[in-house]
C-alpha cells in the first residue's frame, strides 16, 4: 500500500515509519506493483510503446508519462503526476530519479542512454553474482554487459546474492576491487541505493569471494 504522510512524505505500508500516523491513501498493493512494472518498462525498455521518447540522459516528462499510462490503461484514469513521484520517492532500491517535472530510471536500461550519475563515494569493494558455470569464464575474461547497457554491481555481498538468486539458487559472489579499478581510470557510477554501474570490469580486479564469507554476510 502506498500512502502520504503530511509531515514526512510518501511511504509504503499501513503507517508512516517516522510518526506512525495512517497517512492519506494513494494506491493499493496491486496497483503499486503493476504501475511500478509499467514505469520501469517505459523508462528502461520500451518508451515508444507509450508514444514517448527519452532524452539523451534517460529523462521523460512526468506529465507526459502520467498521461500516456492513463491513456493506455483505462483503470488508471485517476493517475496524476504525484502518484508517480510517490512510487519513485518511496522505492526501496532507488530505481528512479525525479528532478523538477522529469523522471528517469537510474539503472537497468536496454535502450541507449547516457546516464550522468554521481561517481563519488563509491565503496572500495563491490560485488557481482554469477553461476558456478560462469565463474571461471568471468574470472578469466572479466565482466561485460549482457542484456543491459551496463554491468550492474552491488554494494554488499548480501545485495549481490539477492540479485543473483533470481537466476540460480546458490550464486557465486565475485568481489570487485573498485578502489583499484577507479585509480586505473575505470568510471563507476552510483545508480541506486545498492546498485553501481560500470561499462566493464577487467579480470584483474575480480576475485571469488569464499563461500564462508558469503554465508557470514547473509
Amino acid at each position: 500500500m502506498l500512502k502520504e504522510c503530511a509531515q514526512h512524505g510518501y511511504f509504503r505500508g499501513e503507517t508512516c515509519i517516522v510518526c506512525s500516523q495512517p497517512g492519506r491513501f494513494l494506491m493499493n498493493d496491486r496497483e503499486l506493483d503493476h504501475l511500478g512494472r509499467v514505469m520501469t518498462g517505459v523508462l528502461r525498455h520500451f518508451p515508444e510503446k507509450y508514444g514517448l521518447s527519452l532524452d539523451a540522459n534517460g529523462w521523460v516528462s512526468l506529465p507526459g508519462i502520467a498521461k500516456a499510462i492513463s491513456s493506455q490503461h483505462r483503470g488508471y484514469h485517476w493517475l496524476r503526476v504525484h502518484h508517480l513521484v510517490a512510487i519513485a520517492e518511496s522505492d526501496p532500491k532507488g530505481r528512479y530519479e525525479v528532478r523538477d517535472d522529469r523522471i528517469r530510471a537510474t539503472y537497468g536500461h536496454t535502450v541507449e542512454v547516457e546516464l550522468d550519475l554521481p561517481t563519488e563515494n563509491v565503496p572500495v569493494e563491490l560485488y557481482f553474482p554469477v553461476t558456478e558455470e560462469e565463474a571461471p569464464v568471468v574470472l578469466e575474461v572479466g565482466l561485460k554487459p549482457t542484456d543491459r547497457r551496463k554491468v550492474h554491481l552491488s554494494r554488499t555481498a548480501e545485495d549481490a546474492r539477492a540479485a543473483g538468486s533470481v537466476r540460480t539458487p546458490n550464486p557465486v559472489i565475485l568481489t570487485i576491487d573498485a578502489g583499484a579499478a577507479r585509480k586505473a581510470g575505470i568510471v563507476i557510477m552510483q545508480a541506486g541505493r545498492t546498485v553501481f554501474l560500470v561499462d566493464r570490469v577487467p579480470a584483474e580486479y575480480l576475485r571469488r569471494l569464499p563461500e564462508t564469507a558469503t554465508s557470514t554476510a547473509a
